[in-house]
């Protein structure tokens, strides 16, 4: 599976420019993701209600702060929502930020920190199986987030976009995508946007049920996540 996709890697190139005349004309792929978005994430939230509780009350437990976290994030066509995930950082994290931003561990605007101290006990764990995103099922659920589509990002990140990274923003943004199954923290900012943009242009029904495939995968065996 994992070759149908890479296979076109190299498909976009730095100068690349998204048709997005042929994104709007994508009328049955879009009725059929949304579609499949809406039910598949209303049966997972029903059939993961245990695990959230369990999940809660081990965040609970670890340190008596929220259960959950909440985040503006940038969506399609730089749209803003409230991202929610389970909280795996102590309650000050955005404070102690601005102290770790000269340690960040990654290329490009977003930050990550492979030995983050804001993490918490069981964050840890929930971080590197991912766990930590499964509240934005209720994301899918309202229309902000597709299962499989580009990261949304920070609006400080957006703002330090260029035109061209920006078009990884032109669909709606996922719990999940390329970038996520290909490599994840080990790949650099500009190779996570060119991933973005080789799943839009080449988007399916096919390659969206590949990448949920895919990251079923790396949730059992994580490797790049922290």
């Amino acid at each position: 599976m994992e070759n149908h996709l890479e296979k076109k890697q190299h498909a976009v190139v730095r100068s690349a420019t998204i048709d997005q005349d042929v994104l709007a004309n994508q009328h049955v792929y879009l009725t059929l993701k949304r579609s499949f978005d809406f039910i598949a994430s209303g049966l997972a939230l029903v059939i993961l209600s245990p695990l959230f509780l369990l999940l809660a009350i081990l965040i609970k437990v670890d340190d008596r702060g929220p259960v959950f976290f909440s985040q503006i994030r940038i969506g399609k066509d730089g749209s803003r929502f409230r991202m929610y995930k389970f909280r795996s950082m102590g309650v000050d994290a955005e404070k102690q930020l601005a102290k770790l931003v000269d340690k960040n561990e990654i290329d490009g605007t977003m930050f990550k920190m492979k030995h983050d101290p804001r993490v918490t006990r069981i964050g840890r764990f929930i971080r590197k199986t991912s766990l930590d995103e499964l509240p934005q099922l209720y994301n899918v659920q309202r229309g902000d987030m597709s299962l499989v589509g580009p990261r949304p990002c920070l609006p400080r990140e957006y703002v330090e976009y260029s035109d061209y990274d920006k078009q990884r923003l032109l669909v709606t943004p996922g719990c999940t995508g390329l970038w996520q199954v290909s490599g994840r923290n080990a790949l650099s900012f500009s190779q996570m946007v060119n991933l973005d943009l080789q799943y839009i242009t080449h988007r399916s029904i096919l390659n969206d049920i590949i990448i949920l495939f895919r990251t079923v995968k790396v949730i059992f065996m994580p490797n790049q996540a922290y």
